[in-house]
């Protein structure tokens, strides 16, 4: 067995490998960034060294960074965890050449698999449909409004290398193709270093059901079951379920067939995901994620299988102690991602300090958290705080059960994605079993969820001095009380993904973020909606756009600025009134 492990990650999923190198007694050793140094969950790890500076490109994806902590610190093993470099097949081959053991699948399957293009020759290769698309990187904007032409549109833009929604832009309109192009390799860029992009044609309704895969040095793969994945917004997951609602038998056994082959057939070793999308009874290859995914603990409570003790092992040389028809799925398991967002306006994301955090608990309930009451959640990473999983004997025990814990669940001092979960967890849709990849961005209302924003921009939000419980004819109830000078502030709905802020004539930074694009120039003329800057926070774009009609009198930014919320991105001059 392993005896020591760096984990070069942070949050939540580095404590979850603490734990599993405990449970296995190995010593576990965590990394973190100057951001990082007073992190809540450095505490799981039993010793911890600094990696670097903030920015994750000093510290979380700089190679030399870790492989140096790792030789002072004397491991024997680097788990990478997800994101950063998770996928990097770079960095898996210059682990195994630092003598240590890389605990993930081969270089080469990363490689093969981390190049989405590649990705889908492989899997035609090994018989799996995939959607139609380029075979290569598209270079000009042209390419773009060649292919709606021949395909009609929608269509995708994808980033050819990194996952997780990054660089996924949707065309429904020719007159996006310019924008989202550029959107599309910029995030690309910011995410995994690398721009190139490729073409799909969009599915109308699909659903997105991911195979979880199991493999050993030893050729032996097993499929551990599906995920429903379906609930999203920007293309990335909020809420996954095992096993995937309304599956027909004959649909869940060709899953898992593909997932298998195409494993096989790059070679696969460790824990990974086969992601597909299905629409009616179609059933196309989508990706692979060559990593431990986000989603994991629904599969292993409905399985009983503990994947990342299996990663420690695999990667020691064991061999799976389990053959195929041994995989037995019992019950049903929903995970909820808790996320620092403003679900009320546009699920932007939304860094601060957590001033409470009441977890729920209960049988079939665990929480896998990252964070704790009084930590600052930083805007240089991503927004999950945390993911809330229960198990069920059915879909809908789960469901309740989740329901239950979601309002148990108390987080104070930055939104979340709590009031999300509350909603779509009722829904008639979501009840049903009926979601698709669009449901939340394009069929679902969010209105009645209210933003945390105030009213009046540029007003602090007011925060009570204190909760105190009273009785009011016999029955407990909680009173927040404020000081005499504050008050509540009001609450609005908001109305799209982009955000309009500030008062009508200046545009304000709704959230702290880096400008990444400048829409406007002085002079301008623009029309209440335009695009006036491209804000990135915790490695999400959020389109700040113009709050009326008129001229641009001034712009206060620059594009690589640092801004803070509240802050004068843009000034307007409202148009004349014709009467």
């Amino acid at each position: 067995m392993l005896t020591a492990v760096l984990v070069a990650n942070r949050s939540e999923i580095a404590l979850r490998v603490f734990r599993a190198c405990r449970d296995l007694g190995v010593r576990a050793v965590g990394v973190y960034s100057e951001a990082d140094r007073f992190a809540p969950w450095l505490d799981g790890a039993d010793e911890t060294y600094l990696l670097g500076p903030t920015p994750a490109a000093e510290s979380y994806l700089s190679i030399a960074r870790v492989l140096d902590v790792a030789e002072r610190a004397g491991v024997d093993a680097i788990h990478p965890g997800y994101g950063f470099l998770s996928e990097n097949g770079g960095f898996a081959q210059a682990v195994i050449d630092a003598g240590l053991t890389w605990i993930g699948p081969p270089p080469d399957a990363i490689t093969v698999m981390g190049d989405k293009l590649s990705a889908r020759g492989a899997a035609e290769r090994a018989g799996v449909a995939v959607v139609p698309g380029t075979a290569e990187p598209v270079e000009r904007a042209e390419q773009v409004r060649a292919f709606a032409d021949e395909h009609g549109l929608p269509l995708a833009l994808k980033a050819a290398f990194g996952g997780g929604g990054r660089g996924l832009r949707v065309v429904r309109d020719i007159s996006e193709i310019d924008d989202a192009f550029e959107a599309s390799q910029r995030e690309a860029v910011a995410s995994f270093g690398r721009g190139e992009v490729y073409l799909e044609r969009y599915l109308d309704r699909p659903r997105h059901v991911e195979a979880q895969i199991l493999a050993d040095q030893h050729g032996h793969c097993l499929f551990l079951g599906e995920r429903d994945c379906s609930t999203q917004r920007r293309h990335q997951k909020l809420i996954e379920e095992t096993p995937a609602p309304h599956l027909d038998p004959d649909l869940r056994r060709a899953i898992g067939e593909a997932a298998v082959a195409v494993s096989e057939h790059v070679g696969y070793v460790g824990a990974g995901t086969v992601e597909f999308l299905v629409e009616a009874d179609d059933l196309y290859f989508l990706e692979m994620n060559t990593r431990l995914q986000v989603e994991h603990p629904v599969t292993e409570l409905v399985t009983g299988i503990d994947l990342v003790h299996a990663q420690l092992r695999v990667a020691a040389g064991e061999a799976l102690p389990w053959e195929q028809d041994e995989i037995a799925v019992r019950g049903h398991a929903i995970e909820a991602r808790i996320n620092a967002e403003d679900v009320g306006a546009g699920f932007v994301p939304a860094p601060g300090k957590i001033t409470r955090w009441r977890t729920p608990s209960g049988p079939g309930v665990r929480l896998d958290a990252g964070v704790a009451e009084g930590w600052t959640v930083p805007n240089a990473y991503d927004s999950l705080l945390a993911k809330l999983v229960v198990w069920g004997a059915d879909r809908d025990e789960a469901r309740r059960k989740l329901v239950r814990a979601c309002n148990e669940f108390v987080v104070e001092g930055v939104p979340t994605t709590l009031d999300f979960h509350r909603f779509a967890l009722t829904h008639p849709d979501f009840v049903a079993g009926r979601v698709s990849t669009i449901s939340v961005e394009r069929e679902w209302q969010l209105d009645e969820i209210a933003p945390a924003a105030p009213t009046e921009p540029g007003d602090p939000p007011a925060a009570p001095s204190q909760v105190v419980t009273v009785e009011v004819d016999g029955r407990r109830v909680e009173v927040a009380v404020f000081e005499p000078d504050q008050a509540p502030p009001r609450r609005r709905r908001a109305t799209g993904r982009g955000r309009a802020a500030g008062s009508a004539g200046t545009v304000t930074a709704p959230m702290q973020g880096t400008i990444v694009k400048i829409g406007v120039a002085e002079g301008k003329e623009v029309t209440r909606g335009d695009l006036v800057v491209v804000l990135e926070a915790m490695k999400m774009e959020n389109h700040v756009r113009a709050a009326l009609t008129g001229r641009v009198a001034s712009v206060h930014v620059e594009q690589g600025d640092t801004v803070n919320t509240g802050d004068a991105l843009v000034t307007l001059e409202p148009a004349e009134d014709p009467a």
